[in-house]
């Protein structure tokens, strides 16, 4: 179950990263892009590095 959602999370950064090279390039605005693409990297490592910790009695 987690492995999907890593695999979603990696397709959106691959998204989101196109998304950004097509506001360099002045086709869409970069302040609506670049906060997506930071959301989406944040996401896909929080998935990757999140795990079953010890939270106390």
């Amino acid at each position: 179950m987690k492995f999907k959602w890593i695999v979603f999370s990696i397709v959106g950064v691959i998204l989101f990263f196109f998304l950004n090279v097509l506001s360099l390039m002045k086709l869409i605005p970069i302040y609506i892009t670049s906060p997506l693409l930071f959301g989406a990297i944040f996401v896909t490592l929080y998935m990757i590095n999140h795990r079953k910790t010890f939270k106390g009695f």
